[in-house]
Order: C-alpha cells, then sequence, then structure tokens
C-alpha cells in the first residue's frame, strides 16, 4: 500500500507521463491506491497522489464499483458550472467551496487496456475533474482566488504546525 503525498511534494505539480504497459504491476498500483484511498477515506485519488507520475486515477464513490481511469482525455464540459466543497487527501483538513463544469464526457482506458467513454455529472463529474487536474499538476487550491489561495496555505501550515 502506498502513502498519501502531501502538498509540497513537487510530484503533484508535474504533468503525469503516459501509462505505456498494462499488466500486473498496473493492476498492483491500482489496488494498491485503493487501499491508501479507502484508509484515508477518500472518494478519489490521482498516482501523483502516492508519488507516481504517471495518468492513473481512481473513483470510489459510495455504493459504486472501484472506476479506474488510464491515460485520461476530457472531450468535452458543460457551460453550466456548479459550486461545491471539495477537499483533497493532499491536503487533509483543508477544504473549499469550488467552482467547476457541472458535467464532463471523458476518454480513458480501463485496467485491462480497453478503450471506454464515459459522461458524468454530479459528484461523479466533479471527482473526475479534481482527479484530472492531478494528472495535468493542477492542485484544487490552483481552482480558488489567489487571496483565498494565500489564506488556504497559511492556515495549512498552522495546521502542520500543531
Amino acid at each position: 500500500m502506498f502513502d498519501i503525498v502531501t502538498y509540497g511534494d513537487p510530484v503533484l505539480t508535474q504533468k503525469a507521463e503516459d501509462v505505456t504497459s498494462f499488466g500486473s504491476e498496473l493492476e498492483q498500483i491500482v489496488a494498491d491506491m485503493h487501499a491508501a484511498m479507502r484508509l484515508d477515506h477518500g472518494i478519489g485519488l490521482a498516482a501523483p497522489q502516492v508519488g507516481i507520475s504517471k495518468r492513473i486515477f481512481i473513483v470510489g464513490l459510495e455504493d459504486e464499483p472501484l472506476r479506474v481511469f488510464i491515460n485520461p482525455v476530457i472531450t468535452g464540459m458543460s457551460k453550466e458550472t456548479s459550486e461545491y466543497e471539495e477537499g483533497c487527501l493532499s491536503f487533509p483538513g483543508l477544504y473549499f467551496n469550488v467552482v467547476r463544469p457541472a458535467a464532463v464526457e471523458i476518454e480513458a482506458y480501463d485496467i485491462k487496456g480497453k478503450k471506454f467513454q464515459l459522461k458524468a455529472d454530479g459528484l461523479l463529474a466533479r471527482v473526475i475533474q479534481h482527479e484530472y487536474d492531478h494528472l495535468e499538476g493542477i492542485l484544487f487550491i490552483d481552482r480558488i482566488s489567489p487571496v483565498k489561495r494565500a489564506r488556504a496555505l497559511a492556515h495549512y501550515h498552522r495546521m502542520l504546525k500543531m
């Protein structure tokens, strides 16, 4: 199982690399990511959050099977937006309202290397966008105003010193 990487680790702000090989090693990475996500009570986790700069993320919403996205590409976003409080396993204890498109379309590969397309809205769309951002080196605090971001980081650093 992996430990979650927290803010300050450079892997979180780097664009992740494509997965080029499907097989048992990838399956083990996904299994270990799933265990780490569940241990920290998350609903999504991207590979950079466990120190692996690969284009992999998982989504595990309550009462739904685990969804695995390999080399995802967001192919469409709604013009309609929604605002919702987000947290991030790489920023434990930090929560902020983030505005995102209300719906997305995404193409990706599953754990076996089969390509699929998905249209999502609601919480699933939000988690997909949040985790996709991690693959692009974008953090959820990058989606809030500079003033709120500065306050958030100051608060986060104070929490770490406690």
